[in-house]
């Protein structure tokens, strides 16, 4: 599987670019199987490190999907309403979920390298 070394990742299986966009990793999309639907928090809302910003669907599960880092909610990616399934063949491109303007940038910190996300997952 693929974990991009310019991505900082979280132990909920986002990820978060320099940028401030922010999607799911190649693991979680294993295992979340099937995508079916995804919900997005709308742009101008808050969003804070380690908790609930939105909800994606499988055909085996609900999941939530956690905020890497703090931030204001400042796009959202509008083509998966009609393609909730780009998350799963393209989780570091097109299947970009929201983008985020940092408001605790220090926050960034506390999340793991390619490395050690690797490394976590490994030990699970």
């Amino acid at each position: 599987m693929e974990y991009p070394d310019n991505l900082k990742y979280s132990v909920e299986h986002e990820w978060l670019a320099t940028d401030g966009t922010v999607g799911i990793t190649a693991f979680a999309v294993e295992q979340i199987g099937d995508i079916v639907f995804v919900e997005l928090p709308a742009i101008g809302s808050m969003v804070e490190a380690s908790k609930p910003f939105g909800v994606i669907e499988s055909v085996k599960a609900v999941s939530e999907l956690f905020a890497p880092a703090s931030g204001k909610v400042i796009a959202i990616n509008e083509s998966l309403a009609d393609a909730p399934e780009t998350v799963a063949s393209d989780p570091y491109g097109a299947g970009w979920l929201v983008k985020i303007e940092l408001t605790k940038p220090d926050e960034v910190h506390a999340l793991r390298d390619s490395t050690a996300y690797q490394a976590m997952i490994a030990a699970s």
